[in-house]
């Protein structure tokens, strides 16, 4: 009887035990292309912080590509149970089909976006092109590198900040407009389908004189070891596009794997001053007003624009120019 009891313990035991392992929460979370190592960094102090608070083990899971795709991934069937993406129109996407609340721009502050960028240049030692603005980019002797925008929502930005900043110089003239950014469109040399591709493309690869991605990537390659030999030079435009970086929670996926409370706190946890501060070290700008204020001298003086406030709101954004036949289709096919 005692050997049976010892068993019958042993056994209890191990189901407990495994019942504990087989109850740690597992998050996926979808983010852009070149977020890679801010989610390396963010993700081990959230796994820290929920074991603090809670005393639960819990495991993030990380997926990287352009967010057009991710989307596209998510609706086809990905498990995915939040999004940190860079363009507001990929989680439009989501929420028409109804995988991510219509109102998930109201769940979190400053319209679900915990921090932000705009569209910077990199150019090579010594800018020996002079890119100094948006007009030097359909310049006859430069060629660009930028991601393509029919799947990348960094290169989205590029295209309405492209657009925006033309919409200024020729004050509205839109035959001016699309003449200008179909220049843009045909001096890229190199377009691959997300921003690392991109960076590879122009710092490794040697494609291209002007590499157009966000300012937190260009100053991220700049200051990097990596490209530290090549001495690789910031360009900031005077105008630019207001970038924001929208997050979300995948409630059709949540629902199903009882997550929510989870991913809503992972989300919530980027706008904590520890981590605002984390996100200015990686040349993020940040909505925190004190951590803003701590690293404002890091970044180059920007006139931003919001898309919205010119071209009206994201739906009507998304269905004019980034829909099947819209306008980039047409400038594309030029």
């Amino acid at each position: 009887m005692k050997l049976k009891s010892v068993v019958g313990s042993a056994l209890l035991l191990a189901s407990l035990l495994g019942g504990t392992a087989s109850a740690q929460v597992t998050l996926l979370n979808a983010s852009f292309d070149v977020a890679r190592e801010t989610f390396a960094a963010i993700n081990p102090k959230f796994v820290e912080h929920w074991k603090a608070t809670t005393g639960q083990d819990i495991k993030i899971d990380q997926s990287f590509a352009g967010t057009s795709r991710q989307a596209q991934d998510i609706i086809q069937g990905k498990k995915v149970d939040t999004v940190t993406f860079n363009q507001v129109t990929d989680i439009e996407f989501l929420a028409e089909r109804g995988a991510v609340a219509k109102d998930w721009a109201q769940q979190f502050p400053n319209n679900s976006s915990p921090y932000y960028s705009t569209i910077a240049f990199l150019v090579r030692k010594g800018n020996p092109k002079n890119i100094q603005s948006w007009d030097d980019l359909v310049r006859d002797d430069v060629k660009l590198v930028f991601p393509n925008p029919k799947t990348s929502g960094n290169a989205r930005y590029t295209y309405l900040a492209s657009w925006l900043y033309a919409n200024e110089a020729f004050g509205g003239d839109e035959a001016k407009i699309k003449q200008f950014v179909a220049k843009v469109l045909g001096n890229v040399e190199s377009f691959p389908t997300g921003g690392r591709g991109a960076t590879v493309a122009f710092a490794q690869n040697g494609q291209g004189d002007v590499l157009l991605t966000f300012e937190s990537e260009v100053l991220n390659i700049a200051g990097s070891e990596e490209f530290k030999g090549s001495e690789l030079e910031v360009v900031v435009p005077p105008v630019s596009v207001l970038a924001e970086f929208p997050v979300a929670v995948v409630d059709r996926v949540v629902d199903q794997k009882g997550t929510r409370k989870e991913a809503t706190e992972y989300l919530k946890f980027q706008y904590t001053p520890e981590i605002q501060r984390l996100l200015a070290g990686f040349n993020y700008r940040v909505t925190d007003p004190a951590v803003a204020k701590e690293f404002e001298s890091k970044y180059a003086p920007v006139k931003l624009i919001n898309p919205t406030d010119v071209l009206g709101p994201w739906t009507e954004i998304q269905s004019r120019h980034f829909a099947a036949n819209g306008v980039l289709d047409q400038l594309l096919a030029k």
